[in-house]
């Protein structure tokens, strides 16, 4: 399925483009086949309210925006979605990543083998090409990247190699436990959202998104600059940072440790508040591909570290601020997606909610979310020596509960101070 230039089909239009939107929510189980063999060939080019159910459904396992509308991340995840893997045959394309529910699939089962694909994304990138390459010279293949029959025989007759849990989650953890506990040293990309001719949300109190994301942001590089952490910025008041690909793509290039996306929020009540973060993951089950089989790979794919950080990070500044606790999300998004480390959007506050329009519009605030995120940070980094009460630390305990553990006081705890 192609993509029109322009995508964003919804409902009320009509036309091939709808046919093929249904045809695709039929193959991944959303829309009843039975039901548009019953209706004129006419009807089944019209996006009506059963098809948006269905994509509103679709998108809601898919970590996708939920609105009903097929717009260019629902097109590409329901084209890739038809795919298990075996259906077609996967090779490396540069400049034009194969993606899909296969890809997924390979990644999982590439990473329970003990090779490194890099993160399970669904995309066909360079780290997976590597990857099964290494797996192909591994079996006694030619090593040429391309995933066909005589490559899925070797998969199927192999066995997991990995055990005590996810082989992505060991990983990972193993990870964050070899590269030290201090922030010193790293680089984080901070991601001011919006920005340029894009101004965001705008709110009570002549609140702008744009501008506030770039105030936040301005505030936690202070604070870990001062921690020794190399901070990167997206964008800057004299600059824009493009699309969401060219977010990732920067942040790719410059090998950041993590991303911390900003962001607020509105709703159309008014009436919505609170806090919210966001980390990549979703579970695609009842996903299926052509042949009517599902992908392990494909489900419940999610970056464990991202979602530690997305939990400790909500928390914290919750406690600190006093704004709602909108949980922490799984989401496909592609700033989430498409980076190749651990990816976050923290979304504080709603712009057209008095009360927090209220809070955000106070310097102290700022400073809160700001300490927030650099406790967040560090919390995450401590790992299993992470002893902390949530929303009572400064930084100064944290230095502190650092020093103790580079003096070989391991049991040492981090205490709250006033």
């Amino acid at each position: 399925m192609t993509p029109p230039s322009a995508i964003a089909i919804r409902r009320g239009d009509r036309g091939s483009a709808v046919a093929a939107v249904r045809e695709r929510l039929v193959i991944v189980g959303e829309l009843d086949a039975d039901g548009s063999d019953d209706v004129s060939e006419d009807a089944v080019l019209e996006f009506d309210d059963r098809v948006e159910r269905a994509v509103k459904s679709f998108q809601q396992r898919r970590g996708l925006l939920v609105d009903g509308v097929v717009g260019t991340a629902t097109y590409a995840a329901l084209d890739g979605a038809r795919y298990a893997l075996g259906d077609r045959v996967l090779r490396h394309q540069p400049g034009h990543f194969l993606e899909g529910d296969d890809v997924a699939t390979l990644q999982g089962r590439l990473v329970e083998l003990g090779f490194r694909p890099g993160k399970v994304d669904g995309i066909h990138g360079p780290l997976t090409d590597e990857a099964v390459r290494a797996f192909q010279a591994d079996v006694g293949l030619v090593g040429d990247g391309t995933v066909g029959p005589e490559t899925m025989r070797a998969f199927q007759a192999l066995r997991r190699s990995v055990r005590g849990g996810s082989a992505n989650a060991l990983r990972e953890r193993e990870h964050i436990r070899r590269s030290g506990h201090s922030l010193s040293g790293r680089t984080i990309v901070i991601d001011p959202g919006h920005g340029g001719d894009d101004r965001g949300a705008e709110g009570l109190k002549g609140l702008v998104e744009a501008d506030l994301s770039l105030e936040l942001a301005r505030r936690i590089e202070g604070r870990l600059s001062a921690h020794g952490v190399n901070v990167v910025f997206t964008r800057t008041n004299a600059t824009t940072a493009g699309t969401d690909d060219d977010r990732a793509d920067f942040a790719n290039g410059v090998e950041a440790d993590l991303v911390l996306s900003l962001h607020s929020d509105h709703s159309p009540s008014g009436s919505a508040h609170g806090v919210a973060t966001y980390f990549y993951g979703h579970d695609a089950r009842g996903a299926t591909g052509a042949n009517g089989s599902g992908g392990s790979g494909a489900h419940g794919a999610r970056s464990l570290i991202g979602e530690r950080f997305a939990d400790v990070l909500l928390r914290e500044v919750v406690a600190r601020t006093g704004l709602t606790d909108c949980r922490t999300h799984a989401r496909t998004w592609t700033l989430l997606r498409r980076t190749r480390m651990p990816a976050v959007q923290l979304d504080v506050g709603y712009l057209d909610h008095e009360g927090d329009a209220g809070l955000l519009s106070r310097p102290e605030t700022l400073d809160r979310v700001a300490e927030a995120t650099v406790v967040a940070l560090q919390r995450l980094y401590l790992g299993e020596n992470d002893t902390a009460q949530t929303g009572v630390l400064h930084l100064g305990d944290l230095r502190r509960h650092l020093e103790a553990l580079r003096s070989g006081s391991t049991g040492a705890e981090v205490g709250a101070t006033g």
